[in-house]
């Protein structure tokens, strides 16, 4: 037990670790891996109970389920937001409406009449993305010139045309495929009891004459406005022969990278494209490839006594990983649970295929991990990164070759501008997010500074000098991308305290002294965003206008994201992190578990954002560990890369 300058912990640390590591044992499955859940907004959920309309595949009771989490998570603005306490979505709200509409809910009751009420305020139905307004489309509630043009054709463009599929990201590569079949097929959803949403148009959709529109983000914007209008009335005099070819080529891709019961990119949205394609194409339930499609759909389903609701997709290699790391951290590498999950981790690294990835690196070999159970085609550069941390920390023989085919793929999927995106090399081709279809702005995976952090962490941890050629690359990427206020941007966690410990990691692995100014300026940032309380908290509005690593609440994730940061820059000992050590310890629960009702974690930022289930426990874990081993062993300096 420590006592800190500001606070003593009750109960002691060394009982609080304890507790919290036998809280995360308890829920390691018997094979040795963690998987939690994974929670998206409305939006996915009622996607699912459209799609169940769609096809006039009815699960009455999973329906009823979530209904009942639908209400649950309806604000008191009338709406949906994206994430907990967020503001009013117009195109999430729109989706849980008709999806309550389609399981039954009366549009005269309180809940529903305050929805469309907030729905008509924000500009109607018709103000939707453009996603929305093609989920629509297909239920003939607005026509198919409320879409932007995006032709079947584009399967047949060759790889030097502005657009080409492997110019955008994998995400958008999965969803658009299947999606740009049913443009050019137009289907109708089965709807078997007619439900629609008239109501929520402020203009008759037919009387809608600007669905296109600004404003637009660049000049690019309305370039392609113009190409758009063109496309439209050029797109009917395609010939009929490359149609079919364009759809057969679509075909053969989707078939190669159906991904068993894991899905088509192991996301939702790509699977349910593909489930209604096959269904658009005449592909019964009885063909295996579209009973595996809805197999890999079901599989996201989380029901909870009478609540229910459809995940985005599975996240057990980025569990395990982080996990394991906790698990580490508060024990041993060489614990039995480490090496458990270990195991189950080098069993799933991908060898044999390989995935798109290789149409910017085509000598690379393969050695890199998904995010999901299965997902060959699409691993990921963060999880590669973290997982290979976890096994060189283990240290087993047998982790060896393991490691080095992640190092050898992670150095081969660094960028040319010194950084690393997420699945794929040199998509940066920023134009593309300026396309009508591309409204939300995440058409690509361009380097990041959080994922950046994690192979910098990963090569430094392996032995690579920052002198290396990688890791120097890396850092001067990363030293570019410095905030004013010192802080880094956090693309797939929120947001700044997340950048900022992601890199202040990779910083102390590269062995740059503590004193050194990008250090410093970071530190400065975390101690002054830090709460009274001890914590720290960071809205998702951040992405938005809201003041970097402020939130009106402490969350133990960010806390312990903080506190990590902060320990990587040598500040064990400062009064900030024993401060937020004491607040970690003050809030948790007597079961060794944190609450933690905010969404900390990104899909798309202003789009589309995640709450791991896992966050909250696994982190704080890691960060009061490590500050007892930090303290005990009278160290400044991390020995890991993260």
């Amino acid at each position: 037990m420590f006592v800190t300058q500001t606070a003593t912990f009750a109960p002691p640390l060394d009982d609080a670790i304890a507790r919290a590591r036998q809280s995360l044992l308890r829920l390691q499955q018997p094979d040795g891996h963690w998987v939690f859940e994974l929670e998206a907004d409305a939006t996915i959920p009622a996607e699912y109970v459209m799609l169940e309309h769609f096809l006039d595949r009815q699960d009455p009771d999973l329906q009823r389920g979530i209904g009942v989490y639908l209400r649950s998570i309806q604000a008191d603005h009338g709406g949906w937001p994206l994430f907990h306490e967020g503001k009013f979505d117009l195109s999430a709200s729109v989706k849980a409406y008709y999806a309550l509409k389609l399981v039954g809910d009366d549009p005269a009751s309180p809940h529903m009449e305050r929805a469309r009420a907030a729905i008509l305020a924000a500009g109607g139905a018709e103000r939707t993305n453009v996603f929305t307004r093609a989920q629509l489309a297909l239920y003939a509630q607005v026509p198919w010139r409320a879409v932007p043009v995006m032709p079947v054709e584009i399967m047949l463009l060759p790889r030097w045309f502005p657009f080409h599929l492997s110019k955008i990201s994998y995400w958008s590569r999965t969803v658009v495929v299947p999606l740009v079949v049913l443009m050019a097929l137009r289907p109708r959803a089965r709807n078997p009891r007619r439900v629609n949403i008239a109501e929520l148009f402020r203009t008759p959709a037919e009387q809608v004459t600007d669905w296109i529109r600004g404003p637009y983000r660049s000049v690019w914007g309305r370039v392609f406005k113009h190409v758009d209008t063109a496309l439209r009335a050029a797109s009917p005099l395609f010939p009929k022969p490359a149609r079919r070819r364009a759809i057969a080529r679509a075909m053969a891709f989707i078939s190669e990278r159906l991904n068993g019961e894991d899905g088509l990119g192991g996301i939702y949205p790509a699977m349910a494209n593909t489930a209604m394609m096959f269904d658009t194409l005449g592909i019964g339930m009885d063909d295996p490839r579209a009973a595996t499609a809805w197999a890999a759909i079901r599989k996201l389903i989380v029901v909870k006594g009478d609540r229910a609701y459809c995940q985005p997709c599975l996240s057990p290699v980025w569990d395990t990983g982080l996990a394991g790391l906790a698990i580490a951290e508060a024990d041993s590498a060489a614990s039995p649970p480490v090496a458990a999950a270990s195991d189950w981790l080098r069993a799933r690294q991908i060898t044999e295929i390989v995935g798109d990835w290789a149409v910017a690196r085509p000598d690379a070999p393969p050695g890199g991990w998904a995010f999901q159970y299965e997902n060959a085609f699409y691993p990921d550069v963060d999880d590669t990164a973290v997982v290979g941390m976890l096994l060189h920390r283990q240290g087993a023989p047998e982790h060896t070759e393991s490691v080095a085919r992640a190092e050898a793929w992670v150095i081969a999927m660094q960028s040319r501008d010194g950084g690393w995106g997420a699945f794929d090399a040199d998509n940066n081709h920023e134009y593309l997010n300026h396309i009508p279809f591309a409204d939300h702005g995440a058409l690509l995976d361009p380097s990041t500074a959080d994922v950046t952090a994690r192979c910098v962490s990963f090569l430094a941890q392996l032995g690579h000098a920052a002198e290396s050629p990688a890791v120097a690359r890396g850092l001067a990427w990363l030293r570019a991308h410095q905030e004013s206020d010192g802080s880094w941007f956090g693309r797939w966690g929120t947001n700044y305290i997340y950048g900022t410990w992601s890199v202040l990691c990779a910083l102390n692995a590269a062995g740059l002294p503590h004193d050194d100014q990008a250090f410093r300026r970071a530190v400065a940032f975390l101690c002054s965003t830090q709460r009274d309380d001890g914590g720290w908290g960071e809205d998702n509005d951040t992405y938005a206008a809201a003041p970097p690593g402020s939130y009106h609440r402490g969350n133990p994730s960010q806390t312990a994201w903080a506190l990590l940061a902060l320990m990587a820059a040598g500040e064990t000992r400062s009064s900030p992190v024993e401060r937020g050590i004491a607040y970690l310890a003050a809030c948790q629960k007597p079961d060794g578990g944190w609450d933690e009702e905010p969404y900390t974690a990104v899909g798309f930022p202003r789009v589309f954002y995640l709450r791991y289930h896992g966050y909250k426990l696994f982190f704080p874990l890691m960060a009061l560990a490590r500050y007892r081993n930090l303290r005990q062993a009278n160290e400044t300096r991390v020995a890991w890369g993260f």
